[in-house]
Formats: structure tokens, sequence, C-alpha cells
């Protein structure tokens, strides 16, 4: 049952991620798609007619013409601050998917244009809404791994070379970036979010066997202000199908691992006090139908409870500019062979 305002969100970018967008939407009373845009006409059209809204290739023709609240900007990474900013100043809130920019300038630039127009932003990071991840949050939370000594990500997928020319601006500098700006940088948010800021960062990425200017694999050693050491490994050259999207904390009091293709399973769970929590790692598991898991249904529930005024928004663009901070100071790192600090300078 809705309680409080409806609002009405216009979608810009009909691309492979879309989809869960459309489907999370319509799951979520008080929220309604009322319009799409992409700049291929073939799949504005396809969207607009499955959703029985209107389609437009012009994105400015759209803001003008659609009467909306929020806009869903799910572009090429590269072009999100823009995006978002056009989104902005025409007095609509701003949806951006992750990454939400390639460059600090760039978040910095669009966290500006809605503080300067007095809209709200929000920067999708669903997998934090993950049942079990959620109750990982709550032990770190409620100090039950005592001192943490060390955490792991691993994205162990596969993206074969047909998807990098599906569009030309996946794998580019300019556009996207690699494997850790693009599909890892959920896990890189988890990691920092979960265990804390992180002090400095050390990195090796390779284009091993993709055709593309970013990379397809890396490796980076994290080591966080609260002491603990940490690590990212990435690939999307796993054969012959994904295999591993997970998530390691190591504590002086706790064991957990979070894995499955999307940290999705409650592989292991073990603390050295009893919690209720502990009772609810059964029904944490879910089996989500791809990487992107289940978590944009949960994020478009806050979306709305927060411009209802009834929450405060999962991840701004704040929140989201500190894992865009970490990739680069690992993309710093990997092209310099040195240890980069952080915050970065400048």
């Amino acid at each position: 049952m809705s309680t409080g305002p409806s609002f009405r969100v216009a979608l810009v970018g009909c691309g492979r991620i879309s989809s869960n967008h459309f489907d999370a939407i319509a799951k979520v009373d008080g929220l309604s798609v009322v319009a799409v845009c992409d700049s291929v006409a073939e799949r504005a059209t396809a969207a607009g007619e499955e959703l029985g809204v209107p389609s437009f290739t012009a994105y400015e023709t759209m803001l003008r013409e659609v009467p909306c609240d929020i806009v869903t900007v799910a572009t090429p990474s590269g072009l999100h601050p823009a995006h978002g900013a056009l989104a902005a100043k025409a007095g609509k809130h701003v949806i951006c998917e992750k990454p939400m920019a390639i460059s600090l300038a760039g978040a910095d630039a669009l966290v500006k244009a809605c503080d300067d127009a007095g809209v709200q932003l929000f920067v999708v990071k669903q997998n934090r809404l993950n049942p079990a991840i959620q109750l990982v949050r709550r032990a770190v939370d409620k100090g039950r791994f005592g001192r943490i000594y060390m955490a792991n990500a691993t994205v162990r997928w596969t993206r074969p070379q047909e998807y990098y020319d599906q569009a030309p601006w996946r794998g580019t500098w300019e556009f996207d970036g690699g494997a850790f700006m693009n599909q890892a940088s959920h896990y890189v948010d988890l990691v920092q979010w979960l265990v804390g800021p992180v002090e400095s960062v050390m990195a090796k990425t390779a284009t091993l066997a993709r055709r593309i200017e970013a990379e397809d694999s890396g490796l980076a050693i994290l080591k966080f202000r609260n002491g603990a050491l940490g690590s990212i490994d990435v690939t999307m050259l796993t054969y012959p199908k994904n295999l591993e999207g997970s998530i390691t904390i190591l504590g002086e009091k706790g064991t957990v691992k979070i894995g499955g293709t999307a940290v999705n399973r409650v592989d292991h769970w073990l603390f050295a006090d009893y919690d209720d929590d502990d009772k609810a790692i059964e029904t944490a598991a879910t089996n989500p139908p791809n990487v992107y898991g289940f978590g944009h249904e949960g994020y478009y529930r806050n979306v709305l409870s927060a411009l209802r005024g009834n929450t405060k928004a999962d991840t701004d663009g704040r929140g989201g500019r500190k894992s865009l901070e970490l990739i680069l100071g690992i993309y710093e790192s990997a092209r310099t062979g040195t240890e980069v600090s952080l915050p970065l300078k400048g």
C-alpha cells in the first residue's frame, strides 16, 4: 500500500542494465516509468513499446517534454556526470548507475549540479542491500568481529570479447574503464563500506586476453586506516562462465565469507559470541538470475522512502565518490608502480 506521494521516473540508456531498473520500478508501489531514451532508436523504441511509454532518442527533448520527477541515468559511465547534471538543471532527482563518473572531477561536478539545483542524487550500489551483506554490516556495527585483521574481495567472472564488441564504449578509458571500474566496482565499494576507509593501495593490472584499452584482470593490496590488510582480485577471463563474486572478513572473534556469483550466499559464518542474527543466515541466501542480483528493487524502495522524507539515501553522491576514489587510486598505483595514499591529492 502506498503511503505518500508517487514519483514518475524517466530513464536514459536502454542497454544491458536497464531491464533491472524497469523490473525493480514495476515492483515498487509509488514509482512508475513514464519515458525512456536511448541514442540507438531501435533500443529506445523497443523499451518504450514494452513499457507502454513514450521513447526518445534526444535526451534534452525527453527532459523538456515529459513531466517526470526522477531521471535514472544508465548510459555509458563516462557520460553519467553530464547526463545527471542536465537532469538536475531540469529540476529532477537523479539516480545514477555505478560508477557515478570515471574521474573525481566528474563526480564532484555531478554532486555540485545536484546540490545547486536542490535535488537528491542517488548512486546505485545495490549489492549493499543483499540480505547476506546486510547481516555482515550489522555484525561489523555491533563489533562482533572484534578487531578486523583481513578482508578480501574476489570477482572471478567472464566477459567474452563479444560483450565488449556489443558497444564501442566498453573497455575504453574515455567512457568506461576496465574490470575494476565497471564490473567489480560494487566489490570495491563493499570492501571499504564494510571494513572502513583505505589508507593506501598497491595494485597491478593487465589486459591479458580482451581487445580493449583498459584492464581485464587486476590485483590490489589495501591497507585500511584501522590497521587491517585487504586485497581485491578481479578477472573477466574465468573459463567458461562466472565462478565467484565473494567477500571474506577475518577478525579477532569472527570469520565470515559471503560467496556465490554475486555475494548472495553465506559460505561461512562463525563468531565467538552468539547473536540472534546467526539464525537469519539460512534465510539470507538468494539465488539471483545474474550477477546483478535482486538489489535494484530494494534500492528503489530506499529512493522512494528518502524522497518521501522517511529515511536517508543508502548511497548518495558523496558515498558513491568514496569507492570511485579507491578505484582511481588502484589505477594510479598500477600505472606508476608505486603505493598510492588516500585520499588522492588534487
